[in-house]
């Protein structure tokens, strides 16, 4: 199969996407942008997603330090500029091979909050000389109005290239799943069709679309995992039309179950079980060859604070998990996108 170079890799890794666009490697920083989420703020729960931690599922992230109140304004608690904890992000960084930075709005939701208030953390982030764009995650159904210009016209002043450089801005949308009886046990409270929505509004403003898939959901079987990549994987139908607007990434996370969330309460009373290694990891190989080979793969696992992991703990060696996938895939003779079958 012809592709760009994949490095060591038995698919398209994020990593090999930026050494093949950046020609080094591209530090990822993780920041909390104070945000809440309609899960939580009561519009549509206060419980949040089942799976979800007290962090927002940003529990790696550096905290901004500034919040907002309810009525999404910003209540400035310690005053802490992006800037200033990007800097913090860079010193964790031995950058022997690369000083170039991606910056990702990681906790909560974080298209949901005052226009004015976004506008000027994004841009923040976008003005700093060594980063190269940010990436920003969020509900399919937090894209209002409001949030769509500002992010058009952020795309519009820096994702055009200027002698020769350019950044960029990436949308990242949870949908976890495509099944409707476990859409309404994780209490994800939006239908699928939102998700599509969101993604031909996205693709009107060019901005590319990263998919977040969970893996090891209670109550779906294989088959019903890999309808919900194979859905992914084929796009999304532009608005009349029999084209389909493709997925820039796919994150293909495993289930976590992490104190102070009921999805634990639910584990410990011995409601699901969490997969094994194994397991999980043929389960990925066969995820990975149904995804065209295009398509980034941003994360085939997942590692969740140790202090809050209740399991499954083989999980917590994440360079154990990646090594061991790719000597499977490799005795396997197995790569992304072996039985894909979308045209692109």
């Amino acid at each position: 199969m012809e592709h760009i170079n994949w490095l060591d890799k038995p698919y398209y890794s994020l990593n090999a996407y930026f050494k093949h666009t950046y020609g080094q490697k591209i530090y990822k920083i993780a920041v909390d942008a104070g945000l809440s989420c309609p899960n939580r703020d009561g519009t549509l729960d206060t419980r949040g997603c089942i799976f979800c931690s007290r962090g927002g599922s940003g529990d790696f992230a550096v905290k901004l330090g500034e919040s907002q109140d309810e009525s999404n304004v910003c209540t400035g608690l310690k005053q802490l500029s992006v800037k200033e904890q990007i800097l913090q992000g860079k010193a964790r960084y031995n950058k022997e091979t690369g000083d170039k930075f991606v910056i990702y709005f990681q906790a909560f939701t974080n298209t949901y909050g005052n226009p004015d208030y976004l506008r000027r953390i994004w841009t923040e982030a976008l003005e700093e000389e060594d980063v190269v764009g940010i990436s920003i995650a969020t509900r399919p159904d937090c894209l209002g109005d409001e949030i769509l210009h500002v992010l058009d016209e952020l795309s519009q002043r820096y994702c055009v290239e200027n002698n020769g450089q350019s950044k960029f801005i990436w949308v990242e949308l949870g949908l976890q799943t495509i099944h409707d009886k476990t859409v309404e046990y994780i209490r994800r409270h939006y239908p699928l069709e939102e998700y599509e929505a969101a993604v031909r509004k996205l693709d009107k403003l060019g901005i590319p679309y990263i998919t977040h898939i969970i893996l090891g959901l209670p109550g779906e079987t294989r088959e019903e995992m890999l309808e919900t990549v194979f859905y992914v994987e084929q796009g999304v139908f532009e608005q009349d039309s029999h084209s389909k607007i493709k997925p820039f990434g796919i994150k293909l996370q495993l289930l976590h179950v992490l104190e102070d969330t009921d999805l634990a309460e639910d584990y410990r009373q011995g409601k699901f079980q969490v997969m094994e290694m194994d397991e999980y990891l043929e389960l990925v190989i066969d995820c990975l060859q149904r995804i065209n080979p295009n398509i980034v793969i941003h994360r085939v696992t997942g590692d969740g604070p140790k202090n809050i992991l209740i399991a499954p703990t083989w999980s917590g060696n994440k360079k154990h998990v990646l090594n061991t996938l790719h000597k499977k895939m490799r005795e396997r003779e197995a790569s992304q996108g072996d039985y894909s079958i979308m045209l692109w």
